[in-house]
């Protein structure tokens, strides 16, 4: 955690954060550190890099108080920062409209990047850290619309850079995850869990538990034998917002017909007695929701000590069933008939590769999914998929082994 002039400095840290370091990688680093000395007239600053991330196995139960595996990958993105003694915050990259303000005026929310930048500051104010101003440049290779999480890693990013600056480091991960939420849920008005700012806080293959605020337990797995490949469908999540929102509102509708306000506190065996007469007060979607959420919790479970053996298959067989339960029970890899391209996409993945796990990843009903593809076959499933979506949104992911954090 010292400031640098030139990326050789930090090359040591680029195992953990990309799976080794390169020449692109210190090259990046090195434009990023110029960069900065250009924008702020300084001769040397702190460097710091907040991931990416999948969601293995968990398909929206965290808001239900469920469980989940994610991990961190090796797409991040990377900032050159130091404090500054005027109060404000100026945050700059390539491409996109500058972020300012000032400390002071974090309680009027704004938009887009500069409304989760302020959310960030009053989540850590509302929770008694110290908050400052700093000046940031920072260089993104999180890809655009691949559903892993751009917006919890910028979070993640804030968070982190006001951790090291104004309170030593000692901010707990899961509080820097719940800051987050705070600032995509109040400043950037998008509803979401905990899952995506968890995961990036904590680092590494994650195993999570929501029932009681947020607990999490790392995993020691390289998924030996496989690679995680994601593929953007290219579908919009635009437009989507009250399908994604009517997940948790029909999943705690369910637990609201029990007198709970969460799934995770109603009793499995009292819900699957009840099925009959919930289905007749509810409607069929929402209880298969909730069935899916009690099964996915033992597929979680299952996931977990799969990856702790080093059993491979039985970790395939699982995230295979989690994909068919969030098909065609939790509904959420389609829009109605008109729109199946997360469905159509899964069906011709496991086309090419009938020995991969493919399944929906993240929110679903448009952008990307998951694959986990045995090595011998990566090149060939890669290719398939590339000439279908585009070289540009096939992506072979690295796990990371640590979250945001200062080199």
């Amino acid at each position: 955690m010292q400031k640098v002039t030139h990326a050789l400095q930090v090359k040591q840290h680029f195992a953990s954060l990309y799976g080794k370091a390169t020449i692109n990688q210190i090259k990046r680093y090195n434009k990023l550190i110029a960069n900065f000395k250009k924008q702020f007239g300084q001769r040397e600053c702190y460097l710091a890099s907040s991931s990416g991330r999948v969601e293995i196995v968990g398909n929206h139960t965290d808001h239900n108080g469920g469980l989940v595996v994610g991990c961190t990958v090796s797409l991040d993105i990377a900032s050159a920062f130091l404090p500054n003694q005027t109060g404000k915050v100026t945050i700059i990259s390539n491409g996109y409209k500058p972020i300012k303000f000032s400390v002071e005026d974090i309680d009027n929310t704004e938009s887009g990047s500069t409304a989760m930048a302020k959310g960030v500051l009053k989540g850590l104010a509302n929770r008694g850290y110290k908050i400052g101003g700093f000046d940031a440049v920072i260089n993104s290779i999180l890809p655009s619309g691949a559903g892993i999480s751009s917006s919890a890693s910028f979070q993640l990013l804030v968070a982190t850079i006001q951790n090291h600056l104004y309170n030593d480091g000692q901010i707990p991960a899961p509080v820097l995850a719940e800051v987050g939420q705070f600032a995509e849920n109040v400043y950037f008005k998008k509803p979401c869990g905990l899952l995506d700012q968890g995961v990036i806080a904590v680092g590494g293959v994650v195993a999570m538990d929501f029932a009681n605020g947020f607990s999490f337990q790392s995993v020691p797995c390289n998924f030996q034998g496989y690679n995680l490949v994601l593929v953007n469908t290219g579908g919009s999540h635009a437009n989507l917002t009250s399908h994604y929102s009517a997940i948790p509102a029909e999943m705690k509708a369910v637990a609201n017909c029990f007198g709970k306000q969460r799934l995770i506190e109603v009793d499995e065996q009292e819900f699957f007695l009840q099925q009959q007469s919930l289905q007749q007060k509810l409607g069929l979607r929402p209880v298969l929701r909730a069935k899916h959420f009690f099964q996915e919790n033992k597929r979680v479970q299952a996931v977990q000590q799969a990856l702790s053996c080093g059993n491979m298959q039985q970790f395939v067989d699982v995230v295979n069933d989690s994909g068919n339960s969030s098909l065609h029970q939790l509904q959420n890899c389609s829009v109605g008939t008109d729109d199946t391209v997360i469905a159509d996409a899964i069906a011709f993945a496991k086309s090419i590769c009938p020995t991969c796990a493919s399944r929906v990843h993240g929110g679903g009903f448009a952008g990307t999914i998951l694959n986990v593809v045995p090595k011998q076959h990566v090149a060939n499933f890669v290719e398939n998929m590339a000439n279908r979506y585009g070289k540009d949104n096939v992506f072979v992911l690295n796990v990371r082994t640590v979250g945001a954090t200062v080199l």
